[in-house]
Formats: structure tokens, sequence, C-alpha cells
């Protein structure tokens, strides 16, 4: 099982602190998180610096709404993690001009979103996505599924229209509020059902904001859901 986590839920703006907390454990992914748009550079430049050489899977996972900061502007900070050819996760909210994102392909990869969001909530909703960017590839958000649709037919339809992407899995609860909550039997029940959509070679990536104290917990639970 490819598994770990994602630095923003383990010390929100602080990715090295994120990936700190988990550089003892035996873990083979990692989400480096630039949620802020003034955390990205910091991030980029600090690439180099950080550890990560015990990692199969690592991805970047870029802010989730841009105020100050354009687009070209964004794309061209992470031109060295595009370089790497290392995944970077996405809200389609952020893209309002796909030609920026078009020359780097399947490595934008797209994150189905909650109920706050406009857009990429829906199997249709991200057939718009893919349209505009069609070499662009899926992160497949289970909690936000499961908030749309509790019953999970939703998270089936993405799945069967969109499985072809795949290229990570983000995994944790959901409150009401749409803030990310532990795991606990409710989101393995949800992901039992869609578990036969989505090959055991698929990276999950945990968006669950614990203590260090209970990230153990955590990944225990993740591998009785998803392993």
């Amino acid at each position: 099982m490819v598994i770990g986590f994602s630095t923003g839920s383990l010390a929100l703006g602080d990715f090295r602190r994120g990936v700190s907390l988990v550089e003892n454990r035996v873990l083979n992914a990692i989400e480096l998180s630039a949620l802020r748009e003034d955390e990205v550079a910091e991030l980029v430049n600090g690439i180099d610096s950080l550890d990560l050489d015990s990692y199969d899977y690592i991805s970047v996972h870029a802010p989730s709404r841009l105020a100050k900061t354009t687009e070209d502007e964004l794309a061209r900070t992470l031109a060295p993690v595009f370089q790497r050819r290392w995944n970077v996760v996405i809200h389609p909210d952020v893209i309002k001009t796909p030609t920026v994102w078009r020359p780097y392909g399947e490595l934008v990869c797209i994150e189905n979103m909650d109920k706050r969001k406009p857009c990429g909530r829906t199997a249709s909703e991200l057939d718009v996505c893919f349209r505009d960017l069609p070499n662009a590839s899926l992160c497949f958000d289970v909690a936000h599924a499961r908030q749309i649709d509790p019953t999970m037919l939703e998270a089936k339809e993405i799945l069967v229209r969109h499985g072809h992407r795949l290229r990570q899995v983000h995994l944790s609860s959901l409150a009401s509020s749409s803030r990310h909550e532990p795991l606990g039997f409710g989101m393995k029940l949800a992901y039992d059902r869609i578990s036969h959509l989505i090959d055991k070679s698929i990276p999950v990536i945990l968006e669950t904001p614990v203590d260090p104290a209970h990230i153990d917990e955590q990944l225990r639970w993740a591998k009785e859901i998803a392993g």
C-alpha cells in the first residue's frame, strides 16, 4: 500500500514540521501542502533541504484560492515541481485560465470538491474541468464525495467516468462545516461502497488533522479502510 500524510493536515502552514512529524514512520508517500498562496515560494525553495528519499510518491497541494497571485505567477513558481514530475493537486475553482495549465498535462491533478465550492463537485461538473484540461489527472477526495452524496452513488459515477485519470486519493472524514476530521467507522462504510473502483496501487494521502500522538492510530484506520 502506498500511504502517507498531507503536511498541511499535521502542521498547517509549516511543511517542514509536517515532514518531521512522520519521518520516523514507515511511510512511502507524502503530500507537501501550500494551501495559502504566500506559502508556495517557500515550499518550492525549500524542497532541496528536505529528506524525501524514502518516499515513492510525492505530490504538492497548490493554494485553495488566489487573491494576490495570478495563475501565470503560480504556475511559474510551481515550475520546479512540475520539472520533478510530481503531481500538483489543484482545486478546479482556482483554474480560470486553462491554457496556463495545459502544458503540464497529467501533472495537473484536479481534486473533486465539497459543497462550498461552485464547481468540481460531481461527475458532470468534473466533465467540464476535464474538457478544458483533457490531459489532467484526478485527485479523488472521498470525504468530499461523501458529503455531496452520502449514498456514494455520485462517488461511483466520478470513478466510473474519470477513474482512468486517478493518481491519488485524499482520505479523511468531514464535518458539516466541511472541515477535515479524523477517520472513523463511517468512512469505512462509505469507502467499502467504492473500493472496487480504486486500484490498490493508487497512493492514499491522509488529510486527517491529528496531533502526533494519534498519527499511528489514523494510519491503522487508513490501512483498514483502504488497504
